[in-house]
């Protein structure tokens, strides 16, 4: 069925007909003082016979009055709002960042039950570990949630922490963990990493305190210098980085190739 024949269906299982959708929409564009809201019903019907695109207004009238969410509507139109967290990657911002949390009201495709044998000290197949999937709502999972973790992701052109940590990754962060630990590691995979709030943006690095001064500390092999910013003025420490997911080998390095190169001819010495 095409998007129109869809909406029309769910007009009349409800028992709506043009008119009464006029009506009610009328309602709400005079709640919210905007007529963008009104579906007059020679527009409805254009929507439903020729093809017509309902504003993002009539989009909210529509879901309301058809007792449906924004997203279904959407779908209805081949927008799908339940992969935002798939097609995440086909963007690179430049620019280190906070993510936002996903809508408790989606469902999440989860294992359910375990093969018997697995053993969480091995590295392993995943997918071949799992004998049941099933689609649980996201709210359910937010008892084992720990409120003070947020996510962050890592700049094409925040290369800090480059070779360990490769811009484009997600960065998990425990934001109770937000005040620096001076020592005490054995080698660099066990120093601390931290996200940190500048007045440029984030920065995900290691750091160190020195008297009143924030010292952001890059990798060796970074050709990022060492910076210090007055604490907490000009950086603040969210949390530490507690988890990372990251791509290897990935061709879409290209990009991050190319900015060494730049950096390489800007800084010979690097």
């Amino acid at each position: 069925m095409m998007p129109g024949q869809q909406l029309r269906a769910i007009r009349e299982a409800l028992g709506l007909t043009l008119k009464d959708v006029e009506s009610a929409s009328a309602v709400i564009a005079e709640k919210y003082n905007n007529q963008e809201y009104a579906i007059p019903a020679s527009r409805l019907s254009e929507i439903e016979t020729k093809g017509m695109l309902p504003s993002i207004y009539r989009v909210y009238s529509l879901a309301l009055l058809y007792r449906k969410t924004v997203e279904e509507i959407l779908s209805v139109f081949g927008i799908p709002l339940g992969n935002l967290a798939e097609d995440i990657s086909v963007t690179h911002p430049p620019k280190s960042h906070i993510l936002s949390v996903s809508d408790e009201k989606r469902m999440v495709e989860m294992p359910l039950r375990f093969d018997p044998g697995f053993d969480m000290r091995k590295t392993t197949n995943m997918g071949r570990m799992v004998e049941k999937w099933g689609t649980v709502p996201l709210h359910f999972l937010s008892k084992f949630a720990r409120t003070h973790y947020t996510y962050g992701y890592v700049g094409t052109d925040d290369l800090t922490l480059y070779p360990l940590i490769l811009p484009g990754s997600f960065l998990q962060i425990d934001e109770s963990r937000n005040k620096i630990q001076e020592g005490g590691w054995r080698s660099e995979y066990e120093r601390p990493i931290y996200f940190v709030e500048t007045r440029e943006g984030f920065v995900c690095s290691w750091c160190s305190l020195v008297g009143n001064q924030l010292v952001l500390q890059p990798h060796p092999l970074s050709p990022v210098p060492i910076r210090l910013l007055k604490h907490p003025q000009e950086g603040e420490v969210l949390g530490q980085v507690v988890g990372v997911a990251m791509s290897l080998g990935d061709s879409g390095n290209v990009e991050l190739e190319q900015f060494l190169a730049k950096q390489q001819i800007l800084n010979p010495g690097v």
